[in-house]
């Protein structure tokens, strides 16, 4: 079955910077879209970054100019690149992948077939 781990998180102060890593295994992810989901304590899980097969990207705004989405097919892995961090930021992160090549976005993430366990992200 798929299979997508995380891994990257951590604690940082605001001002910081980390990056997430999500491999993939088990199938060829070049062609699907992959996206990046966080959920803080209470809230409802919410759309970060995505990236298509074409590496198109979507950002919501609140990370727009802050995070980077990136892609390694030869790797089946997928990164995002956070910097100047606040602790809004402060979540657990999860990669999550979309097989279907109609749309490749954020939106809800019912859109989305598969999921990573996490990562945690504590800004400060």
């Amino acid at each position: 079955h798929v299979q997508l781990v995380e891994s990257g998180g951590g604690s940082v102060q605001a001002g910081g910077s980390l990056r997430l890593s999500c491999a993939a295994s088990r199938y060829t992810y070049s062609r699907a879209c992959m996206g990046w989901f966080r959920q803080a304590p209470g809230k409802e899980r919410e759309g970060v970054a995505a990236i298509a097969s074409t590496g198109s990207t979507s950002y919501a705004v609140s990370v727009e100019g802050r995070f980077t989405i990136s892609r390694d097919n030869a790797k089946n892995t997928v990164y995002l690149q956070m910097n100047s961090l606040k602790p809004e930021d402060t979540a657990m992160y999860y990669c999550a992948v979309r097989f279907s090549v109609s749309w490749c976005g954020l939106g809800s993430p019912s859109n989305y077939n598969y999921w990573g366990q996490g990562t945690q992200v504590t800004v400060s």
